[in-house]
């Protein structure tokens, strides 16, 4: 215990949160940087009228909550990954689409026409749809197929939507039901939901706080388990961490993440000399940078209620940089 209050005792942040009160018109005025380390928040900082309570749209950040909530029927033997979509939406193979699987829809492999990266900032879906199932049976039945699936990314909402849909016809429940159920509820993320006026959005459509989101981080760095429950296993965490695609497979991409891969929910941001993945992120468009470094045993979190941030890859570098130069370990 001696030695834990040491060690916690030389971490020293000022720097850090000097860097973010600098750059507090870049962040758009507002925001939040949170860092967690063996099994506590040790650094915590605002700027604006912004605290880690704060709800705010987390945007493309909402596809690590859906993948996990998709690992978690995994886990239990419920769903396999190379489930074809077909199993459970018999419209897939009616209209040529039968052969896309539960990886591909977690993983932008599914090879269907969707929204392009430019139409993104609008992450709400249609409004003419009510439901999963009236807009997933729009997809099948209308959305070109332009590539094989598992072969091309293509970086959309289309593989999210039919993995929630498929989870919703699989549990005979809602998709934000199940949400609740198994990840925000046992994580204590009470300001996280998927409020919206027109049908659920699960690639892009959740709202959360730093702290509500730095829970999730925490409970994936613990392994899977969060104040002693275990929500995901380790294995399904090590799945989601390998890279589902090449650079070759890449044909369209966020700008601010060109470069790197996607494992399930997150894009890859390091790796081991081994090729084994070291740090993980999920940045969302309207301005939420979540990141886990899993050989310093760290995540840190930059959360703002608007879009500079997410624009604004060598920022959150320089943030990184700073939490590295205090958590020293020997990544190999």
């Amino acid at each position: 215990m001696l030695f834990f209050q040491v060690s916690m005792a030389q971490l020293n942040f000022t720097e850090l949160g000097a860097k973010l009160e600098a750059s507090k018109k870049e962040l758009g005025g507002k925001a939040v940087l949170l860092v967690y380390k063996d099994g506590k928040i040790v650094f915590e900082k605002s700027v604006g009228e912004f605290t880690p309570k704060t709800q705010a749209p987390i945007a493309a950040s909402t596809q690590w909550l859906t993948a996990a909530l998709v690992m978690s029927y995994v886990d239990e033997g419920k769903l396999s990954l190379d489930d074809k979509v077909s199993k459970f939406l018999p419209i897939f193979s009616k209209y040529s689409k039968g052969y896309i699987t539960i990886r591909d829809c977690i993983t932008h492999l599914t090879g269907v026409e969707g929204p392009s990266i430019g139409s993104l900032k609008d992450m709400s879906n249609p409004k003419k749809f009510s439901s999963l199932d009236e807009l997933v049976n729009e997809i099948a039945s209308s959305k070109e197929i332009l590539s094989n699936p598992g072969l091309v990314f293509r970086f959309n909402n289309i593989g999210f939507t039919i993995a929630a849909r498929v989870l919703e016809v699989l549990n005979r429940r809602g998709f934000e039901q199940m949400m609740a159920e198994r990840i925000t509820r046992p994580l204590l993320m009470r300001t996280t939901n998927f409020f919206s006026y027109t049908v659920i959005n699960p690639a892009g459509g959740a709202q959360s706080s730093a702290y509500d989101y730095m829970n999730f981080l925490s409970m994936l760095l613990n392994g899977g388990v969060f104040n002693g429950k275990r929500i995901l296993s380790e294995a399904a965490i090590e799945t989601m961490m390998k890279s589902s695609s090449t650079q070759g497979m890449i044909k369209e991409t966020p700008a601010i993440l060109e470069g790197k891969n996607y494992g399930m929910g997150q894009w890859i941001f390091a790796t081991n000399e081994n090729g084994k993945t070291t740090t993980v992120a999920c940045p969302g468009l309207f301005g939420t940078w979540p990141v886990i470094d899993f050989c310093r045993k760290y995540a840190f979190i930059v959360f703002t209620p608007g879009e500079a941030a997410s624009e604004n890859k060598e920022l959150m570098a320089s943030f990184k940089s700073l939490i590295d130069d205090q958590i020293i370990a020997a990544c190999k």
